[in-house]
């Protein structure tokens, strides 16, 4: 368990500096609702309700990206899930940061610009170093306490992450807490029965980092996506190649063609590949074909088949617990959601601890009309997530335990 202070250590009526991870998709500039609100809500609502006066920060995109944007819609939408309005000043530690900072009272809620907009945030360096910045230097002296629920950016070493917690007593925000636990479960806790793993997306690297950590943990990895072809591939399945128009296989089977023979090699009974793939017909539907049955690569396998998601749920339905890291397939089309889903599906059936997250994965559940209560935990962590599970330090938590 993590031995960081949580928000049930800090004392009520306090002036709080609290980061958040609010980054979210934007469409013709207009900032998308996600669940990283209604997740965040709860840390920045009890705070308020006891009194705290809340001052929250966030990123959003990077510079010379399009969804490198203000937050002032931010504060919008975190005040709908909140149930308060959220002020917003577009400044982060200069004068006008520092008048609305002072001018709050307790129960009240301000966000701040976007953190990336200062030249001091992003570079990645030593906690010591960010703690020396300007941007820390400025904000801490304004407050009793820092609470970080940025989980999900918890890899990154940037100053509003990794420096305020050196200058100020630090805690875990409820987010941040709920992630930690989760996500280290694999590595920390002890499973009696069977311990299996879902694994797909599109980053061959990622599945083979996690499975390469934890091949001591885990029962069964159950493969689909861009990594599953792949391992298909390996098996003298004439998939995982790029066709026309396609990018997405060869030059990840070059880089990984050792590492996953090795794996077939060494653990190849714990391993499921497809028995079946999906690609769209002529008329534009969706239709299977035994992976047996396929002579050569010569369309774009879209999802998993009905085959390998019958067989993939009752690995699942025999497991005292599962994580799931990564999609099946194309879910964002419904016509491949069927492995993603299916799969999902079968883990809320079944009586076991579960961990759902992986970049998107997290969205097929909302998506398809499932419950989240349905699952132990869906995380909203990409590369933390990642990190976590093949065992990575994260600097963000670590200084929050160094502040003990």
């Amino acid at each position: 368990m993590a031995s960081f202070k949580t928000l049930d250590d800090l004392g009520d009526g306090q002036r709080v500096l609290v980061r958040l991870d609010l980054n979210s998709p934007v469409e013709d500039g207009e900032v998308q609702d996600n669940r990283r609100f209604s997740r965040h809500a709860e840390t920045v609502r009890e705070l308020a309700e006891r009194d705290c006066a809340v001052v929250c920060m966030a990123h959003q995109g990077r510079p010379g990206r399009d969804t490198f944007v203000s937050l002032e819609q931010h504060a919008d939408i975190l005040g709908r899930h909140v149930g308060k309005p959220v002020e917003f000043v577009p400044d982060t530690f200069g004068d006008r940061a520092i008048s609305a900072i002072n001018d709050l009272e307790g129960g009240e809620i301000l966000l701040l610009e976007n953190t990336r907009m200062c030249d001091e945030e992003l570079p990645e360096e030593s906690p010591t170093e960010k703690a020396e910045t300007e941007f820390v230097r400025a904000l801490a002296p304004e407050f009793d306490a820092y609470v970080n629920d940025a989980y999900s950016a918890a890899h990154r070493s940037h100053a509003s992450l990794v420096g305020f917690p050196l200058a100020l007593p630090a805690y875990a925000g409820r987010v941040m807490e709920a992630e930690y636990e989760a996500n280290t479960a694999i590595a920390e806790r002890e499973f009696e029965g069977n311990v299996t793993m879902v694994v797909g997306g599109t980053k061959a690297s990622d599945v083979i980092d996690v499975m390469t950590a934890l091949e001591d943990k885990v029962d069964t990895f159950l493969l689909g996506g861009i990594a599953g072809e792949l391992f298909l591939r390996a098996t003298d399945v004439p998939v995982g190649r790029d066709i026309e128009g396609m990018d997405l296989f060869d030059d990840q089977w070059a880089e990984n063609e050792t590492t996953i023979r090795s794996l077939l090699d060494d653990y190849g009974d714990q391993i499921r590949l497809a028995l079946d793939l999906a690609f769209e017909d002529e008329d534009g539907e969706r239709s299977e074909i035994e992976v047996l049955d396929i002579e050569e690569k010569d369309r774009a396998f879209l999802d998993v088949g009905s085959n390998t998601v019958s067989e993939y749920a009752a690995v699942i339905e025999s497991s005292e617990a599962v994580f799931v890291k990564g999609a099946l397939g194309l879910f964002e089309d419904e016509r491949f959601a069927d492995g993603t889903v299916g799969v999902l599906e079968a883990i809320a059936e079944t009586d076991c601890f579960s961990v759902v997250g992986g970049g998107d994965t997290s969205r097929a559940i909302e998506m398809y009309g499932m419950s989240e209560d349905d699952f132990g935990h869906v995380s909203i962590a990409g590369g933390a997530y990642i990190r976590a599970l093949t065992g990575e330090r994260l600097v963000g938590v670590e200084v929050l335990r160094e502040g003990e």
